[in-house]
């Protein structure tokens, strides 16, 4: 199956943005679509043959085609009977939709060819909104803010971390099903204005917020006390890899004799960015393994020797997803890293990001699960932290960079790292 389907990349995002999704690499994708397609034809096994104006197929493509003779026929319906001109594009788009709802997996879906732009837009780093990041829950269906961009426009106008996004505009309100809507309403023109309301406290706050391009940084570190060095990784972009070296090299540079690394909040992203932090700690071995729906195994995320030998400790939290899960993962089976915080997100799963069609249209679709190093299953399971730490009730975890004051998981991890380095 996974070797049948035309990958081209792997988000996330963005919708990793918006649900924490683990997503396969571009090279990894491109190189499983070269070899099948030198190898085999698209429909394997089928044989097609024309003349003049007949077409012959086969039993088996027949039968597959006359699946959708009753979408055909609504098509039909529609198209010759609707009262007014029907919009024959839109009706197709919506089906695809349809067609991959259809799998009751938050996800997997269709991407039309703005959303499909757009996702790449943001996985680069930079695009035209208003600068949040969102964690949706599919099940309280609660879209929660988890990050407000540095210098962005939410931020200056007051919406914090924890609040709940509830409505955009007048009329649409937010749930986990629907987020992606309200994404592409905050998006839009550079300049222009948004009303977006969220829940604080109990109460609803609306705020009209200006539309501008925001830059997205993926990685912040600072030396801490006592040669610590402290390193957040926000998402598992395009480029948050080299990022998240430059840091660790500038700390160890500096003296660091043992790193945090701060996955709370970071819902995921590219599979293959993960695979080249763990090779930082990681001798020869492999970040994770994936397992298909037929049991067979798949070993694509090979580490190398030439480790760097620090103590590591790691935070996460609830929202702690996909990509971060499986860093941690490995780090804690290889690199007898140390998890502090709280129990993460669960999601074990892993999605291939395609284009499909001409139009520019895309999908996304969850192909297998994963397993860490050490054939520990994530998915609905969660990583149960070593060392738990709750953060005192009401406490969204809105704070500062670095605020070892304040910060009481934070805190934890030093004390945690303290022990390791003696």
């Amino acid at each position: 199956m996974k070797k049948k389907i035309l990958l081209i990349v792997s988000l996330l995002l963005a919708a990793c943005l918006l649900s924490g999704c683990a997503m396969l690499s571009l090279n990894q994708m491109e190189s499983m679509f070269r070899a099948d397609s030198a190898s085999q034809p698209v429909n394997s096994g089928t044989a097609i043959s024309t003349s003049g104006d007949t077409v012959t197929i086969s039993r088996e493509e027949y039968d597959r085609l006359a699946q959708f003779s009753e979408l055909a026929e609504l098509m039909d319906y529609a198209t010759e009977s609707f009262y007014i001109e029907p919009d024959t594009d839109k009706m197709l788009e919506y089906a695809a939709k349809g067609l991959m709802n259809g799998l009751d997996d938050p996800y997997s879906y269709y991407y039309s060819p703005k959303e499909y732009a757009e996702m790449w837009e943001e996985d680069e780093g930079k695009y035209v909104g208003i600068g949040v990041l969102i964690s949706a829950n599919y099940t309280t269906q609660i879209c929660t803010i988890i990050r407000v961009f540095e210098g962005s426009p939410a931020q200056e106008v007051g919406v914090q971390k924890g609040d709940i996004l509830y409505r955009v505009g007048e009329d649409l309100y937010v749930n986990a099903d629907n987020l992606q809507d309200a994404v592409d309403i905050m998006r839009g023109i550079e300049g222009t204005d948004v009303d977006v309301t969220f829940i604080r406290n109990g109460e609803e706050i609306t705020f009209t917020i200006t539309r501008r391009e925001v830059n997205v940084n993926q990685v912040e570190s600072k030396m801490l006390d006592n040669q610590i060095g402290y390193i957040t990784l926000y998402q598992f972009d395009t480029g948050c890899d080299k990022e998240f070296e430059n840091a660790v090299n500038k700390l160890i540079s500096d003296g660091a004799k043992g790193l945090v690394i701060d996955l709370r909040d970071n819902p995921g992203g590219w599979v293959t960015a993960a695979q080249h932090i763990a090779d930082l700690f990681l001798d020869e071995g492999e970040l994770c393994y994936l397992v298909y729906r037929d049991g067979s195994e798949e070993h694509e995320y090979p580490t190398y020797n030439g480790k760097i030998d620090i103590p590591l400790v790691v935070l996460m939290n609830e929202n702690s997803a996909s990509a971060s899960e499986i860093l941690a993962g490995a780090l804690r089976d290889c690199a007898d890293a140390t998890v502090v915080g709280t129990v993460s997100y669960g999601k074990g799963i892993v999605q291939a990001v395609a284009g499909v069609g001409s139009n520019g249209a895309g999908f996304q679709l969850t192909i297998a699960s994963y397993r860490t190093p050490k054939g520990t299953e994530v998915h609905k399971i969660v990583i149960i932290p070593d060392v738990e730490v709750l953060l005192p009730e009401g406490d969204t975890g809105d704070y500062d960079f670095a605020d070892t004051e304040n910060d009481p998981q934070l805190k934890k991890a030093i004390e945690v790292m303290m022990e390791k380095m003696q």
